[in-house]
């Protein structure tokens, strides 16, 4: 098996890029007006169809974390990983029918804009500080990491500070041009994506039928995964018991069960769906209409993405138990589960492997772009104008946007250079989930209140936000020492290290519900702010939903009703 790129995967890599950066120069240029102003920039306002608002969420959300990360937690989990895929697609639905209007509704671009909005400057100003520190830090410098590292071993290991700032130029082509080339090239790379992802998978099941035996057949290889792995098409892990093995532990420890069906994972998934100025900026400068139709059109290709990312993985695991792919999952001579994805490319012929490797860059670039455009907008609309030049033009803000992707994609580059945030050394996708876990359930809850209870304030808001840190701090990182692992609220379990942790999805489940409460104290007790509420526009016609959305609905939750059945 040669893993080795051959001149044809570059030449087809070359198309790609040739073909991704020249269709984002023809949308600039296309409708390039002498002046472009600030919206336009950042949120590509009114230019922005359904199917490309779909695809550039669904482009800026799967990158190296997806393909990388959660393909190795389908060689170390299996199916279950893909809850975070499958109950997305129904955050989704519950974004497009009851966020969107009350953002579109009261004219909101940003998410720091929407809690001056409800709340006051002090909120907007905490969580503009929060979210950049986030971005930059955190999500940013991790897709760039993952990316570079995958691209690295599948080029042959030899180039990781070349391809990171060949990564980071790209990604910084399509920046420049603002949301409205990000969103019309995202469509570009979803359709590579998706062609190079779903060979990706079809080619490993190929193998699987192939090494035992059933020809080359890939529904005879998926049929053997059922067979020989039935433990990784669980949906569901059980609470281990006091005889339970290290494995199931762990398993729970990383997806606990039913419980993280109660609260964590929704909480994670709708604050990042519908909060997290990085994904709702694709909708924000679109008619309701165009909008709901977009989020769910992403919807419906988020039901897809398992097929992608997760089944790779488990491919790799059914041969790797059984004598391949041995020196190809080791990164330095130590396993690395993270390998999965790019230990399962070695299988594609010449010429596909190039295409995989562009799917993979679509991904990464995407979301790069994506990121940076983000940060960019926050900064620039919620920071520079607000606080450093309340008088900028149209035009300097523009100016400003672009410097800050340059500086964002810069930062990024130095601290991944020697890995200063020891991203390699833990699993990419649970490391981005971890870290942002830290703010979602303090953020979550002050933006739900600020939707539907009009009695909330903003001292409740700033309580909730700088509490629900410091409670989630305290849960990951200090109760199992102070109270025990065994508690009415928790049940903490030794990692690998012989440290007692609480499930990451328990922590955020009860992070929220303790944060929501305060929420709710401090606001009843605030009787000077309940005064001076800023409450947001909202008409209840805002969530009425046509008959073509209800049929979109309708489908998706049937369609998820039917994985978790067969599944469960």
């Amino acid at each position: 098996m040669n893993h080795s790129l051959q001149p044809t995967d570059y030449i087809v890599f070359l198309i790609y890029f040739v073909a991704v950066a020249g269709y984002g120069f023809w949308i600039y240029y296309r409708k390039k007006k002498a002046t472009t102003t600030s919206t336009e920039f950042f949120l590509a306002e009114g230019q922005l169809t359904w199917w490309a608002i779909g695809a550039s969420l669904i482009a800026s959300n799967i990158s190296a974390e997806q393909f990388i990360g959660m393909s190795g937690n389908g060689f170390r989990l299996g199916l279950a990983i893909a809850s975070y895929e499958w109950l997305a697609a129904v955050s989704l639905i519950i974004v497009a029918v009851f966020f969107m209007p009350v953002y579109l509704k009261n004219h909101i671009f940003t998410m720091p804009q929407f809690l001056k909005t409800r709340y006051n400057e002090t909120v907007a100003m905490i969580m503009a500080i929060f979210w950049l520190f986030l971005y930059v830090f955190v999500n940013l410098t991790s897709i760039l990491y993952l990316g570079t590292l995958a691209i690295n071993n599948l080029t042959g290991g030899e180039s990781f500070h070349l391809i990171m700032i060949g990564l980071a130029v790209f990604a910084l082509v399509i920046t420049l041009g603002g949301m409205k080339v990000i969103g019309y090239t995202d469509v570009i790379q979803v359709l590579v994506l998706l062609a190079g992802g779903l060979i990706t998978s079809w080619i490993a099941l190929t193998v699987v039928s192939e090494k035992f035996g059933l020809g080359s057949d890939a529904l005879a290889g998926l049929n053997q995964l059922f067979k020989v792995a039935p433990e990784h098409f669980d949906m569901i892990f059980d609470k281990p018991g006091p005889n339970a093995t290290p494995q199931e532990i762990n398993h729970y420890s990383s997806l606990p069960g039913l419980a993280m069906l109660a609260a964590g994972m929704w909480v994670a998934n709708l604050n990042y769906w519908g909060c997290n100025q990085y994904i709702t900026q694709r909708a924000l400068g679109a008619d309701l209409k165009t909008a709901r139709t977009g989020i769910l059109f992403a919807s419906f290709l988020k039901l897809l993405m398992p097929l992608l990312v997760v089944l790779p993985g488990i491919a790799a695991y059914v041969l790797y138990q059984n004598g391949e792919l041995q020196e190809q999952m080791k990164t330095l001579g130590e396993f690395r589960e993270d390998n999965a994805y790019s230990a399962v490319l070695g299988f594609l012929p010449t010429g596909l492997r190039g295409l995989s490797m562009a799917a993979l860059t679509a991904a990464i670039v995407a979301s790069l772009a994506g990121k940076a455009n983000s940060i960019s907008t926050i900064y620039t609309l919620d920071i520079y104008k607000k606080y450093f030049n309340k008088e900028s033009t149209e035009k300097k803000m523009v100016w400003m946007g672009r410097v800050v992707v340059v500086v964002s994609l810069i930062i990024a580059i130095t601290v991944n250079w020697n890995d200063t945030l020891g991203i390699g050394g833990k699993g990419g996708f649970e490391f981005i989930q971890k870290y942002t876990g830290y703010i979602s359930p303090a953020i979550f809850p002050v933006f739900i209140f600020g939707f539907f209870w009009k009695k909330t304030t903003s001292k409740g808001a700033i309580a909730g936000i700088l509490g629900g840190v410091i409670l989630a701090i305290l849960f990951d990182k200090f109760l199992p020492g102070f109270f025990g692992p065994e508690t009415w609220l928790y049940t903490a379990y030794p990692n690998a290290d012989g440290v007692f942790e609480i499930p990451f999805l328990i922590q955020m489940g009860w992070v929220f519900f303790f944060t929501t409460l305060l929420i709710i104290s401090v606001s009843l007790a605030d009787k000077k702010g309940q005064n001076t509420v800023h409450a947001l526009e909202v008409d209840s016609s805002m969530y009425k939903v046509s008959n073509t959305h209800w049929a979109m609905i309708i489908i998706i939750l049937l369609l998820v009703a039917v994985i978790y059945a067969r599944f469960w």
